[in-house]
């Protein structure tokens, strides 16, 4: 059990005895409680001077950082890259800051408690410190009041009143009725009293009180105790009032008991306990007073008593007219009835108040009167306008005043309160019946609320004219009641709402009315009246799904422009009604009343914005603007027709765009090609104007109509067919041409209606696009043909032939109806080689207009002869590709020149053509040789349009290809020297190889048939020249011999020995023969042998000053010629000359080999090599 210890007992400190158990419990100090810290800390006053919560910190720095940021969302597209990057910088900087602030007050927040505990206990001592001042001063202040202060004079007769008779004589009988108590009551007694008074009250109301009809309710008999003894009367939707008579006599009076007053606080009820139904304190004081002065107004106060006057002379008492009867009740009515309406104006005027404070101050006014029996808010507050605005807008919107005012009855009816004819009837009969023919000495005052609402009106025009917009008076008629204050829903909010709805309503169906008087909202839908319980608005369409939402705000009173689409946030349209340029923005708030342009403006540019929209979806590049100067644009339309243009520029094209022209009731849509022009700054230069039937080109029935507006000799021209050319020297308005239609699709017809060309959809521009590019690409083509004078037409072989699925997957819409140009292989291939071989027509097809890839152009030519291609390249395939231009069909016998490049498509075609046609000759000639020339070892082995290959003797192989054939020398041929393949032996040497760069030449002279001819018989005849010499330098590298052999010329070899001074030459001639002679002596100079490809003189005399006579030569050329004669006599002949010997072909290797050994073994001999 736990003790208490004490400090002066036995058990304490100054006993010198401890308590052997520990010590618990609450502590005593000389038998004193001593209360716990805790108890303490209680007591100690709680002080929050200068301190803020962290959490409301902490919600007010994440909400500025929040709308921060929702700000930059908002404003940061509109700026530049640079300018976004320093802002974003710039509030990251002051975040941080913010943030870092932040962390470091929520580090000190963790020492708060002790903090608020240290300024508790300063505040405490503070107290202290002034009530010990307090009491310093009250003690000198006491001091000060007692030093004059003196003790009255001893009353010597009561004492001895005291002493004689043992009590007071002489006291006034007041202070024994205020010291000795009364006798109380019993209950019967008090309940007898209460059933008096009770029975007093109810005969005088039913026999002479003259009660107010509006308060003819009332209750006088209680069952709960504490309301017995009086009476309450109730006026419905004013008050309850309860009354008391002060005796039973008739010239008692009545005396206020309590009051409640009927109302109810509607919409937001912070405040109201300010404004209690049942009055307390001060204001029941007050309300008293008031009461009991109107009821005992005619009442005369009591008479003092015997030998006593009035302490204070009193005014004189009002006195009741001749034939009046005293109505206390009646004025007790007047009395609390405006009492209950002051009551509830007062608490209007507070609501009002308290909205100016929530964020209505700024646009809204209140005031009241100085009897404060009226209530004016003005609302929709504007600061002055500009002083350069013509037609300024009215400051004020209009007012709404509240007043209290009294009805009457009409004089034909005996005036007096406003009643109905059942309570004037009531109250005539009450009156007869209590005071007969008197008269109550007063009347009642029929009181009401009654709310005005003006909207501000035009001076000049008297009409109303709020944000400057006129508004006809029945669109903002009131019906009765529709603006009322009823005392069961006491809320200025609404009722100041309901005449801004109805204002705003008004404002609107104003605006309604001008657009509608607009064609391009004329439609039923095109501008919408919406209403809802608390808002009003109108919803305007703009284009294709895009609406915009007009409303008045409320509370400033200001028209705001919302997205349909987007009902949570600023939507595009909003975004785009913010970047407007100022002149449309601004003069919203200077001056509402010009909302018809700026929407007319708005849709011009929510137009522009869909269709870069949806050139944006499909990945097309945009411009708003391009360099053009004024008369430039004219040429697009007038300034007052066209409000503004989007530039599609077509990426295959550069200096190409499809330009979208929106006018306010249509859209057109123009191709034009432009120039760059520098002069001190760069502009662009309109070259080619061209304008599209949108309605044409997405029915798959292409045509370019002419601007009925411009001069008509621009006009659109056809293509003349046949071998016409199409004129383009023709005088063209302006100094510009039309681009030219497709004459099988060309009609008179108009331009887009607004209800088919404003919705512009995805597919549509896609289809304009890829029609622009095809147009561009035909007109580049066009072009080259017209420069090189080549006449054309247009055909569509491929109209009215079923669509496959694999084409519509691959290909536009408007493929298929796109035309291809037909040329006259006469014109396009004029001069062009091998022009026969090509049938007449030849169609020229742009490719890849419809998609991303690059524009192609495909010249498809037909072949007269079918030459099937072979060889490994070849494939097994009807078609062929043999190189990335060329595509073949080998059933067809169609040659596909494809060309990436459109500018230069014509001169590729030409070069790619003149590569073909020479491998296409070249392969039909091989074909032909083994036949014509009876060659039968002459066989073609690979043909794939690009390079020809064949065997021009056993094995020996050749294979030909050409480029650079437009260049001014015929072009370039190239030779490949090989030997065909057996079985698997590796791949030989073919000795013609080293005579390339010579025989190439051969085919640049004269006709190709002809100049292959001489070739392939060159190639046979040289072609035992070149197999020994091959055979005798494989022999010699074998035997360490120093010797080589080369080409000199076409047909011309040359073997040269080892000391470089001698060597024999080896020259095909004509007849077929062969000359060996040395190489020392030259052919020129009168000598009788000729040769078909002579060398310069200047190198042959170069070379006989280098090279030396063999010895004996003669002798061994005599030699060599008796010992093939011997053996190969009747192969061929030959003959001997003086510096060599001439021979038939088939003896030219024996031959070659015999002078060769004896002219080796004559230089080894003598030591010459």
């Amino acid at each position: 059990m736990a003790t208490t210890a004490t400090t002066n007992g036995v058990n304490g400190v100054n006993g010198h005895k401890s308590s052997p158990t520990a010590v618990s419990g609450p502590s005593t100090t000389n038998g004193i409680h001593e209360p716990p810290p805790e108890e303490l800390e209680q007591e100690l006053p709680v002080v929050y001077d200068g301190q803020v919560p962290l959490g409301d910190l902490l919600q007010r720095v994440t909400q500025a950082i929040y709308a921060e940021l929702v700000e930059l969302a908002e404003t940061l597209p509109n700026m530049s890259d640079t300018a976004r990057k320093r802002t974003l910088a710039d509030w990251v900087v002051k975040t941080k800051k913010q943030v870092v602030k932040l962390y470091a007050v929520a580090k000190w927040s963790r020492n708060a408690d002790t903090v608020q505990k240290a300024m508790n206990i300063t505040a405490f001592l503070m107290n202290q410190n002034q009530q010990i001042l307090d009491t310093t001063v009250s003690l000198t202040q006491a001091k000060d009041n007692l030093d004059p202060a003196r003790l009255r004079n001893h009353d010597l007769l009561t004492s001895l009143d005291v002493l004689t008779t043992g009590s007071y004589r002489r006291l006034p009988s007041a202070i024994k009725k205020l010291i000795i108590a009364p006798t109380p009551l019993t209950d019967g007694e008090v309940n007898k009293i209460l059933a008096d008074v009770e029975d007093r009250i109810r005969y005088r109301l039913r026999m002479s009180e003259v009660i107010p009809i509006e308060m003819s309710r009332y209750i006088t008999s209680i069952e709960f105790l504490p309301e017995r003894g009086r009476v309450r009367f109730t006026a419905p939707k004013l008050f309850e009032t309860s009354l008391c008579l002060s005796g039973a006599g008739k010239e008692d009076g009545w005396f206020f008991v309590d009051v409640e007053f009927f109302f109810k606080v509607g919409g937001d009820k912070t405040g109201m306990q300010e404004f209690p139904r049942v009055p307390t304190g001060v204001m029941k004081r007050h309300i008293e007073e008031g009461v009991n002065a109107q009821l005992g107004m005619y009442i005369p106060l009591p008479q003092p008593p015997e030998g006593q006057g009035p302490p204070v002379e009193q005014p004189a008492r009002p006195q009741l007219a001749e034939g009046a009867v005293d109505a206390p009740l009646v004025r007790v009515f007047n009395f609390l009835q405006m009492m209950s309406m002051s009551y509830m104006l007062e608490i209007l005027c507070y609501q009002a108040v308290r909205m100016c404070n929530l964020g209505w101050g700024e646009y809204l006014n209140v005031s009241m009167t100085r009897d404060r029996k009226s209530i004016t808010v003005s609302y929709w507050l504007r600061k002055p306008p500009p002083p350069n605005l013509k037609k300024p807008v009215p400051r004020v919107g209009g007012k709404l005043t509240v007043s209290i005012v009294q009805k009457r009855a009409p004089a034909k009816l005996g005036g007096g309160a406003a009643r109905s004819s059942k309570d004037r009837i009531l109250a005539e009969l009450q009156q007869r019946a209590k005071i007969n023919s008197s008269r109550p000495s007063d009347e009642v005052e029929s009181m009401s609320f009654e709310v005005k609402w003006e909207p501000t009106k035009d001076p000049t025009h008297h009409e109303n004219n709020a944000l400057g917009v006129p508004i006809a008076s029945e669109d903002i008629a009131v019906a009765e009641g529709e603006l009322a204050v009823d005392a069961n829903d006491l809320d200025f909010d609404a009722l100041l709402r309901r005449a801004l709805y109805k204002h705003a309503k008004g404002i609107l169906k104003s605006f309604q009315k001008r657009f509608r008087m607009m064609r391009v909202f004329a439609p039923a839908d095109g501008v919408v009246l919406i209403e809802n319980e608390d808002s009003v608005a109108l919803r305007i369409h703009l284009c294709a799904d895009e609406v915009v939402i007009i409303s008045i705000d409320l509370r400033t009173g200001k028209l705001t422009i919302r997205d349909a689409n987007d009902l949570t946030a600023a939507g595009r349209l909003t975004e785009l009604a913010r970047s407007m340029p100022p002149p449309n923005t601004d003069i919203l708030d200077e001056a509402p009343y010009a909302l018809v342009q700026v929407i007319s403006h708005l849709r011009i540019k929510t137009i522009a914005a869909h269709a870069e929209q949806r050139a944006q979806y499909l990945g097309l590049p945009t411009y708003r603007h391009r360099p053009f100067k004024p008369n430039e644009l004219v040429k697009l339309g007038d300034f007052h027709t066209v409000r503004d243009r989007l530039y599609v520029q077509l990426a295959k094209f550069p200096s190409h765009y499809l330009v979208i022209v929106i006018m306010d009731e249509e859209i057109r849509y123009a191709l034009i090609s432009v120039r760059v022009h520098t002069d001190i700054y760069p502009t662009m230069i309109m070259e080619d104007i061209g304008w599209l039937d949108v309605r044409r080109i997405h029915g798959d029935d292409l045509v370019v109509t002419q601007d009925d507006r411009m001069d008509p000799m621009r006009g659109l021209k056809r293509k003349r067919s046949g071998a016409d050319v199409a004129s383009d020297d023709s005088p063209m308005s302006m100094g510009r041409k039309m681009y030219v239609s497709w004459p099988f699709t060309f009609k008179e017809v108009g331009l887009v209606s607004l209800s088919n060309s404003i919705n512009l959809q995805t597919q549509v521009l896609r289809e304009l696009y890829s029609y622009c590019c095809a147009r561009v690409a035909y007109m580049k083509v066009e072009q080259q043909l017209k420069l090189r004078g080549i006449p054309y037409t247009h055909v569509n072989p491929s109209e009215g032939l079923p669509v496959t699925p694999e084409l519509a997957h691959i290909q536009s819409s408007l493929s298929r109806s796109v035309p291809g140009l037909c040329v006259q292989s006469v014109d396009i291939l004029s001069g062009a080689p091998a022009a026969e071989a090509a049938m007449p027509n030849i169609r020229v097809i742009p490719l890849n207009w419809w998609s991303e890839k690059k524009a192609q152009v495909v010249t498809c030519v037909k072949l007269k002869y079918v030459q099937q291609p072979m060889g490994k390249r070849a494939g097994s395939s009807a078609v062929i590709r043999p190189s990335k231009r060329i595509i073949y069909d080998t059933e067809e016998a169609v040659v596909s020149f494809l060309s990436e490049d459109v500018d230069k498509c014509v001169d590729e075609f030409l070069e790619e053509w003149a590569r073909v046609s020479k491998m296409v000759v070249i392969a039909r000639e091989v074909g032909q040789m083994s036949k014509e020339k009876k060659w039968p070892d002459i066989r073609l082995l690979s043909f794939d349009l690009q390079t020809v290959e064949f065997a021009y003797a056993g094995d020996y192989t050749v294979s030909i290809t050409c480029t650079d054939q437009l260049s001014p020398s015929g072009g370039t041929y190239e030779l490949r020297f090989s030997r065909a393949k057996y079985l698997n032996l590796e791949e030989r040497f073919n000795p013609h190889e080293d005579s390339e760069p010579f025989l190439r030449s051969l085919l640049r002279h004269g006709r190709l048939a002809e100049s292959l001819q001489m070739l392939v018989s060159l190639l046979r005849q040289t072609l035992p020249i070149v197999v020994e010499l091959d055979e005798i330098l494989e022999e010699a590298l074998e035997k360490g011999q120093s010797i080589d052999a080369f080409p000199k010329a076409v047909g011309w070899y040359r073997l040269l020995y080892g000391d470089f001074r001698h060597a024999l030459d080896f020259r095909l001639m004509k007849g077929h023969q062969i000359a060996i002679l040395d190489a020392s002596h030259s052919v020129y100079g009168g000598h009788t042998l000729t040769d078909t490809f002579p060398i310069p003189k200047s190198e042959a005399g170069h070379e006989l000053m280098v090279l030396q006579a063999i010895p004996e030569f003669k002798g061994i050329v005599q030699a060599a010629a008796k010992e093939v004669a011997l053996t190969m006599k009747p192969k061929g002949h030959l003959a001997a000359v003086d510096v060599g010997i001439i021979c038939d072909i088939p003896l030219a290797r024996p031959l070659i080999r015999s002078v060769h050994e004896k002219v080796l073994q004559k230089l080894q001999s003598i030591g010459g090599t």
